[in-house]
Parts: C-alpha cells; structure tokens; sequence
C-alpha cells in the first residue's frame, strides 16, 4: 500500500490546518495528562524533555501538556509546573524542542486550579462562590473562599503572561483548560458560581471569565499565535454546568476567534471524562466509542471551529469512524499513550496498539466513585516514561492508591517548606 493509499483509508493521516493557518501533520493528538515532573518548588525538568521526546517520536501530531499553573500559590497538585516569569526559560525551550524538533506540535494547557486542590497544599483557594465539595470529599478538598474582583482581574492578568512566556520559549500554541471543574470550569458552572456581580448571575455573565482569559491571552501573544480551550459538555452535577450553556459558550469563543475545541466532561466530583461514570452503549452505537461524540455532532452545526474530542476511543475503525462522520478534525488519546507511548506509530500504520485501557480500581469505594485513580495511577506511569523506562500496565491500583497518598503527602509538606 502507497503512503496516498494509506492516508485515504486511514484519516488519522491526513494532516490540518487550522484556520490562522497553522498546519498539523495529522489528525492524531495526545490530550492534557497531569505528569506532576516539575520540583517542588514548580520548575520544569528535564524529566519533562524525555517524556515529550518519546511521545513526539511516535508520530502523532499534536501533544498538550498536562495542566501548567500560573500561580504558584495556586497549584492542583504537587510537582505542578509553574509559569509566572521567564526564570525557567532555558528549560521551557527544551522542553518545547523536544516535541517540535520531531515535527510535533506542542501546546501548554494553561490552568488555575481553583477549589480543586488538595487540602494543606495552598495557603488558601479560592473559587467564584465558597461552595463546598460533597460530604464524601470533603476530607481531600477544603471549602474554597468567594474570589475578590480584585484577584480575578490579577488571575486573568496572569493566564496572558504565562502564555506569552510559553510563545516566546518556543512552544506551538496553549490551551485554556476550562473543563473537568478547574477555575474557569467553576466560573462557569452556576452550582459553583453564585456570585451576583459582574461575574455571575447568568449565564452571560458566568461566560465573562473565560472570555475575557482568552482576550487577555490574545491581547498577549498576537493574533497569530494558536489558542485553544478545553471545555465541558456539561458538568453531569446537579445545578451544573449544562449542554445548552455549553453550546451557548463555544458560540461566544467562535466569534472571539478561538482556534481549537476540545471536548470533554465532568469534574472529580462526577469524573465522566475518565470513563467512571460512563454508561454501557446501545447496540446500536457500539461503533461510536467517543463519549462526547453526539454533543460533537451539535457544536459541529453551529460553529467552524475545529473540533477535538477526548475520551472512549478504543480502536483505529472508531478513531476513523468519528472522523468519517466530520463530527470532528482530531482524535484525542490520553491514557492509552501512558500504557504504550508508541500507540501512535501503530495507530498511524494502519494497525491498533495491543494495549487496552482499563478501568484502574482500588477496591476502596470512595476512592474508586471519586475518579482519583485515574489521575494517580497514570501519574506514576508518566513519570516511568520520563525516567527512561517503560510503563508498567498492569501496576495494582491500590498499591498505586497508596504510594500515591504518601507521595503527595511528601511534595505537600515539601512545597510548603519551601514556600516558607
């Protein structure tokens, strides 16, 4: 079979272009991960060099990274990455090189954590409203404090520096992370955003942060320069985030001119986007294995964005079933890249990795209804990579669970320590 033959029957081949002209060299993409491989005191590494150096040598076309932090004293997680000066600008370069220097593309997600931080990690966290997690959470996440004017202007502020920072250290575009309950997902959400000033109130109103992050960014870095932003379908949380806000909001975005959508859903509290949440499939629509493939097919008749969707793909015939349907531009993978960093090579060649993403289980009911696990456990797996090794995908969940809480519980004393 020719390289034409091939791009013709498998169209993860066929490269992109993005409206301001940016050109993908194919449809295949590696979503945002949380690898946590920056120090304790939020410095990139060169950790992050090795890990983005394997994925890009496998082909595939668009990397993001995991969740980068534009406050330090705003962090998800420890080992977050944190980008509020040019002082790591010789490793943000080699970082960015790693990827680009293969002909991968590599976007920074761009992110404030908001009430979705572990408790003890931050002096404080805030959230538009003091709303707190449910009783069965409530002993991870504290309940944030209500965000003044003030700090939501300076956070604003802060998403255009980071993001000028990662244009001038070389990386191909950023992406907002405005999903999976983070900050803007909780500006978002009118369970989360109760306010009843500017920034809040109605749903115009929840939209004012996000929009005016992506101004912020543009006004940075240029009109030339990609921004994309990861969004919710919905929140799938009562009194959430909806699907006609959703559709309401990607509308605003596409008239502001934003240059990539990704789809996804859910938020730790109703983790959706891992799959936990995910019901069986009619026979039906067994061969549509995206979760967010029909909201993608609504968004599709409203706007021109170019669409991505994340989440549920399990074989090469659904990655190229969902892009015959033009639902969609690209396939977003993610955990499948953790278990085997070459999965696209084989993908992009016609054939399907021999791996299969499972569920990963504790055993322990509320870790397991919480959706921890599906960060935790391919952290570590991340971090395999990054030191030069292999994956381990048949590593025990609960032995992951647990290394995992005395991990953290390390970096969090150790970035306290160190931010004293």
């Amino acid at each position: 079979m020719t390289l034409s033959d091939l791009n013709k029957s498998n169209l993860l081949n066929q490269p992109l272009q993005l409206p301001n002209g940016t050109l993908l060299r194919n449809r295949l993409a590696k979503s945002a991960m949380s690898e946590a491989l920056g120090t304790y005191d939020n410095h990139p590494t060169a950790q992050l060099v090795t890990l983005y150096q394997r994925w890009a040598k496998s082909g595939i076309g668009l990397l993001f990274s995991g969740n980068v932090m534009i406050d330090r004293r705003a962090l998800g997680e420890p080992g977050n990455v944190a980008i509020e000066d040019e002082s790591d600008l010789t490793m943000l370069k080699q970082w960015a090189a790693a990827a680009t220097n293969q002909g991968a593309a590599l976007w920074v997600q761009l992110n404030h954590p908001g009430k979705q931080s572990p408790k003890g990690l931050n002096i404080s966290n805030l959230s538009p409203s003091a709303i707190p997690f449910r009783e069965d959470m409530a002993a991870f996440f504290e309940t944030p404090r209500t965000a003044t004017s003030a700090e939501i202007e300076e956070i604003i502020q802060r998403f255009g520096t980071s993001a000028a920072i990662v244009k001038k250290a070389g990386f191909s575009g950023v992406q907002i992370h405005g999903a999976h309950g983070y900050l803007v997902s909780q500006f978002l959400s009118p369970h989360h955003n109760q306010r009843t000033d500017e920034w809040g109130g109605s749903p115009e109103k929840r939209r004012k942060f996000v929009l005016a992050v992506y101004a912020e960014i543009r006004r940075q870095v240029g009109p030339d320069f990609p921004i994309g932003i990861k969004l919710n379908s919905a929140d799938f949380q009562k009194g959430g985030f909806t699907e006609e806000e959703s559709m309401a909001t990607i509308q605003a975005l596409a008239d502001a001119g934003i240059d990539l959508l990704e789809i996804s859903g859910g938020t730790y509290e109703s983790p959706v986007m891992s799959g936990v949440l995910n019901q069986p499939q009619k026979t039906s629509t067994t061969t549509r294995e995206a979760y967010f493939l029909e909201f993608a097919q609504k968004v599709r008749s409203a706007v021109n964005v170019p669409l991505m969707v994340t989440g549920g793909f399990r074989s090469l015939a659904g990655m190229n079933a969902a892009l015959e349907s033009g639902a969609l531009d690209i396939v977003g993978i993610a955990r499948l890249m953790a278990i085997d960093p070459d999965a696209p090579a084989a993908l992009l060649s016609g054939r399907d990795s021999h791996f299969r993403v499972l569920p990963i289980s504790t055993g322990i009911k509320a870790v397991d209804r919480m959706g921890l696990m599906e960060v935790l456990w391919y952290t570590r797996q991340l971090k395999r990579i990054a030191q030069g090794h292999n994956p381990k995908p048949k590593e025990s969940g609960l032995w992951a669970f647990l290394s995992s809480v005395v991990k953290s519980g390390w970096g969090t004393y150790r970035t306290k320590l160190l931010r004293a």
